[in-house]
């Protein structure tokens, strides 16, 4: 029973971390099919489960993330927005 109340609480920071002062999915959304390798289906769909993080929510972060760490493949600069 006590790891489970350390588990949970330990849930709650990283997704309050992880969320926290920061909106994925606003604005208008578009439709994006991509075919992923299985296991990395499993473990993002595993992480929504655990984080109660919807699969979108997640899958933006992360490709939010890429984006940033690889503003060399558009060419440009770092940049705060995602419109320019």
């Amino acid at each position: 029973m006590k790891r489970i109340l350390v588990y949970e609480k330990l849930r709650n920071f990283f997704k309050e971390v992880l969320i926290k002062g920061q909106e994925h999915n606003s604005g208008k959304l578009a439709p994006l099919h991509v075919n992923l390798e299985e296991g990395v289906v499993k473990k993002i769909q595993e992480m929504s489960k655990n984080t109660k993080i919807s699969v979108d929510e997640l899958t933006v972060i992360a490709l939010k993330r890429f984006i940033s760490s690889h503003c060399d493949y558009l060419n440009k600069a770092p940049s705060v927005s995602l419109d320019q």
